[in-house]
């Protein structure tokens, strides 16, 4: 059976996540404590006990939802036994889950990816003025219907298709101008639903450059090794393993299309059969399901998660 591990982006953080695997295992406190050395403060007190607001700031989000991740599958290798290099075809990241997924294969430290992930969120908060941007869920659509309906609606500001996720959701992003008169667009054209997503940025589109600047400024002072597992990468749709193609591609993501679409059908031709999805939430396992409903798909955040690991591992 060939295994693919992927690793959730924003979107799955929740108040109170990790906070029992944290309690359960030993292994998951030590890298909480070490997120929290790395950014200099308690990011694991915000994760834990809230507030919801301060959580959901990107700059929080993103190393919160990374060091989630890391936690479990630390648990994963401490108590179940887990070997990534041997065990996993490929490690996947749906947006800043790409860090994770590098940090998963010792391509990044964790308190490389921590401090590129806050820096990286502050970035991409600070790149436009709130409420100057915006993004949109087209369902019901295919990337190939939507980029016509992106196109028509960057007469009058930027929009671009930002995420494509499979099963027919397709999320745009942009000028807000632009973004809601793709959303009418869309409705004149008969898709199925189509509706502004209560983001705090516009990601993934042209509007983030100073963002993607900051992350290729981030990215040359730190060491990024070649992964222990082939990465594919979000705007490649193809497996990398190269530390210079990485940073391009990591640089690249942050006005990039995320085609996790496109990546989990080249995994799955490329003999995956199991996904495992390591972290918060079960977003990805829903999104995957809907791509290929050929695989078995397992969501891993939690002590339960663990101990269902572990016994199906005998």
């Amino acid at each position: 059976m060939a295994i693919a591990f992927v690793f959730p982006g924003q979107g799955s953080q929740a108040v109170g996540m990790g906070k029992a695997l944290a309690e359960a295992f030993v292994p998951a406190r030590a890298v909480f404590e070490e997120v929290d050395a790395a950014l200099g403060e308690a990011l694991s007190q915000t994760m834990w006990n809230g507030p919801a607001e301060a959580l959901t700031l990107t700059e929080n989000a993103q190393p919160a939802l990374m060091a989630v991740s890391l936690a479990a599958l630390r648990v994963l290798e401490v108590e179940a036994g887990l070997d990534l290099a041997r065990e996993a075809a490929f490690v996947a990241g749906h947006s800043l889950g790409e860090y994770s997924a590098l940090a998963a294969a010792s391509s990044l430290t964790l308190a490389d990816a921590a401090r590129l992930l806050r820096i990286r969120g502050r970035a991409m908060q600070k790149a436009v003025p709130v409420g100057a941007g915006a993004m949109a869920a087209l369902i019901g659509i295919a990337l190939d219907d939507a980029k016509p309906i992106a196109a028509e609606a960057a007469s009058i500001g930027i929009c671009a298709a930002a995420n494509d996720n499979g099963g027919g959701q397709v999320v745009l992003s942009g000028d807000k101008v632009a973004v809601e008169r793709a959303v009418e667009i869309a409705k004149a054209r008969g898709i199925k639903r189509a509706m502004m997503l209560p983001v705090s940025a516009p990601f993934h589109c042209a509007l983030m450059q100073p963002a993607a600047d900051a992350m290729a400024q981030a990215l040359a002072k730190v060491s990024v090794k070649p992964p222990r597992v082939p990465l594919v990468a979000n705007v490649l749709a193809r497996p990398i393993q190269d530390p210079n193609e990485i940073v391009r591609s990591l640089v690249e993501q942050v006005t990039g299309t995320v085609r996790w679409q496109e990546s989990v059908q080249y995994m799955v031709g490329a003999g995956i059969t199991a996904f495992y999805e390591i972290g918060a939430g079960k977003v990805l396992a829903g999104l995957i399901k809907r791509i290929a409903d050929t695989v078995t798909v397992s969501s891993i955040g939690t002590p339960e998660d663990v101990t269902r690991f572990k016994a199906a591992r005998g």
